[in-house]
């Protein structure tokens, strides 16, 4: 794979994660951010242990099946390491980052990944929706949406999680997380993350879920969401619900 010119968020993420899939721009833009903000690399393992949880929740409920939107790099505890038995279809709009993932799940039968823009389902390929996440629409199946919140404005993102539930099928489940407004107390950082990063305060959540049912632990900062032991000690500065699709 080509060396890119552009840092990439899901490779700087990867790098935070102790990962082998990024490169040396986004190593340097990941110091830049933290020179800004202070050390992300517990952060984004809070995150994907959250991630991991809530995969697990889903599971356990019987779901074996799993959409997964902005997913940037495949690895490092994403969803089909969480859930081997399960099967993934996993979906970005980011070309380099399609790329990548195809070329790391090439020899997966159960994980795939393709194009797929989260504010628009039809433009995931019906043929790796089939495949990937089989009975989508007749059967439980869950949802992975997180990353994505703070790019979307409040009417676009309550328009998306609406239309993911009027498509899923009753029974399924919504792993989503929310950006607090704590970044707004690093200026240099925030100004990082470009004029689409929208911040909201907690009790702005829930109502954006619409139709979509939390569970009892409610929307609450994401290392508090069902630790496994002591949460881990990083800022509230995302939070994460799991929620679920009612019978019609």
């Amino acid at each position: 794979m080509a060396e890119p010119d552009q840092p990439s968020t899901a490779r700087m993420i990867d790098y935070w994660l102790g990962g082998e899939h990024h490169f040396p721009v986004d190593v340097a833009a990941a110091h830049a951010f933290e020179q800004a903000y202070g050390p992300c690399a517990a952060i984004f393992r809070s995150l994907r242990d959250f991630l991991g949880r809530a995969v697990r929740a889903i599971t356990d409920a019987g779901v074996d099946g799993f959409l997964v939107f902005g997913a940037g790099v495949p690895t490092r505890g994403n969803v089909h390491e969480v859930a081997p038995e399960a099967t993934v279809l996993y979906t970005d709009v980011d070309p380099v980052a399609i790329r990548l993932g195809q070329r790391i799940l090439a020899g997966s039968d159960r994980a795939g990944y393709g194009f797929g823009d989260a504010t628009d389902i039809g433009t995931v390929d019906p043929a790796q929706l089939h495949r990937f996440v089989p009975g989508w629409g007749r059967r439980p199946v869950g949802v992975i949406f997180l990353g994505l919140a703070a790019f979307l404005d409040d009417d676009t993102l309550a328009r998306t999680l609406d239309e993911l539930y009027a498509a899923a099928a009753p029974g399924s489940f919504l792993a989503v997380d929310f950006d607090s407004e704590e970044l707004a107390a690093y200026p240099e950082a925030l100004a990082m993350m470009g004029p689409a990063f929208r911040m909201r305060p907690p009790a702005a959540f829930g109502p954006l879920l619409g139709r979509w049912r939390p569970t009892g632990d409610g929307v609450v900062p994401v290392a508090r969401w069902r630790p496994s032991g002591p949460p881990d000690p990083v800022p509230d500065a995302f939070f994460g619900a799991l929620a679920t699709r009612a019978a019609d």
